[in-house]
C-alpha cells in the first residue's frame, strides 16, 4: 500500500490536473459559443448560393465555357485535409485521418498507386499523422484555422482555384469534421472543383417544369464574377465548421477529463483516509503494547 506522503502527492497532482482541464473546458465553451453562432448564420447563405450556382450552371448551353464548371477526366486528385493545430480534443483528428486513409484506398486506389493523389494539410495534427506515411503532401499550412476569417479563406480558395485553372489537378475536394453539436462531429468530404452538378429534381421533372433564367448582362460575365465568390464562401464555411467542431470536441473531452479527475480524487481521498486510520491504529497498538510491557 502506498505511503501517506505518496497519496498526498498524488492528490495534489490530480487537483492541479482537474483545475487545468476545468479551465480548458470553460475556454472551449466560450469559443464554441462564438463560432457556433457564426456557422449557424453562415450555412444557409453558403448552401443557397451553392444551390443557385449549381442550378444555373446546369442550364448553360454546351457551347458556353465557364471556368470551374466543366468536368474533367479524373487524372489527378487533390484532397484538402482540415484538422486542428492542437490536441486534447479526443479522437477529433485521429478518426478523421483514419477515415481519410480508408476513403483514398476505397475511391482512388489506382490513382494513389500511380502517385496522383496529393494532400494539402490544413492544421498541424493532420500533417504530423501523415508526414511519415506514403502519402504525397504538397503543402502544410497552420495559419488558416487560427482565428478563421473570410480573408484567410479567400486566400486558400484563390490558391486552389489557381491550381485548378493551371490544370495541376482535375478534381479538388475537402475532407473535414462538420459540426453538428458539442458532442458530435460528422466526417465530411465535400467536392470543391469542378462545381458538382445539382441532383435531379424529381418533382420538377414529373411536373415537366424547367427553370428558365434571364441573364443580364450575360451568362458568362455573371458566372465569372459569382462563381469565385461562391467558392470562397464555401471554403470559409468549411474552415469555420472545422474550428467549431474542434471546440466542441475539446470541450467534451475536457468535461470527461474533469469528471474522471473528480472520481479519481474521491478514490485517492478514500485510500488516504484508510491508510491514515491504519497508521493511527498501528500507533495505538504499539503504545498499548509498550504500556503493558512496562506493567509486566
Amino acid at each position: 500500500m502506498p505511503s501517506l506522503k505518496d497519496i498526498r502527492l498524488r492528490i495534489q497532482s490530480v487537483i492541479s490536473t482537474r483545475q487545468i482541464t476545468s479551465a480548458m473546458k470553460m475556454v472551449s465553451a466560450a469559443k464554441l459559443r462564438k463560432t457556433q453562432d457564426a456557422i449557424i448564420k453562415l450555412r444557409p447563405y453558403v448552401n443557397k448560393m451553392q444551390e443557385i450556382m449549381s442550378e444555373v450552371t446546369s442550364t448553360l448551353h454546351e457551347d458556353i465555357e465557364v471556368s470551374y464548371i466543366k468536368p474533367r477526366p479524373l487524372s489527378k486528385v487533390l484532397i484538402v485535409l482540415v484538422t486542428s493545430n492542437r490536441g486534447l480534443c479526443g479522437a477529433f483528428n485521429s478518426n478523421l485521418v483514419r477515415q481519410l486513409q480508408h476513403y483514398i484506398h476505397e475511391h482512388y486506389q489506382n490513382l494513389y498507386e500511380q502517385g496522383n493523389v496529393h494532400l494539402y494539410c490544413i492544421g498541424k495534427k493532420g500533417y504530423d499523422y501523415l508526414k511519415n506515411k506514403s502519402y504525397h503532401i504538397i503543402k502544410n499550412n497552420t495559419e488558416y484555422i487560427e482565428n478563421v476569417t473570410y480573408e484567410k479563406a479567400s486566400e486558400l480558395a484563390n490558391e486552389l482555384m489557381q491550381m485548378f485553372d493551371a490544370g495541376l489537378y482535375s478534381h479538388i475536394e475537402f475532407y473535414y469534421n462538420r459540426f453538428k453539436n458539442a458532442a458530435v462531429q460528422i466526417i465530411t468530404n465535400e467536392q470543391f472543383l469542378p462545381i458538382p452538378s445539382p441532383a435531379e429534381n424529381k418533382k420538377s421533372s414529373e411536373e415537366g417544369f424547367i427553370k428558365n433564367y434571364i441573364f443580364e448582362p450575360s451568362e458568362v460575365e455573371i458566372l465569372t464574377n459569382m462563381l469565385p465568390i461562391s467558392l470562397r464562401s464555401q471554403v470559409f464555411k468549411i474552415l469555420l465548421d472545422s474550428v467549431t467542431a474542434e471546440h466542441g470536441a475539446r470541450m467534451t473531452a475536457m468535461h470527461k477529463a474533469t469528471d474522471n479527475a473528480t472520481e479519481m480524487l474521491y478514490e485517492l481521498r478514500l485510500n488516504y483516509n484508510k491508510a491514515r486510520q491504519a497508521a493511527i491504529t498501528k500507533e495505538i497498538l504499539e503504545i498499548v503494547s509498550g504500556a503493558n510491557a512496562l506493567k509486566g
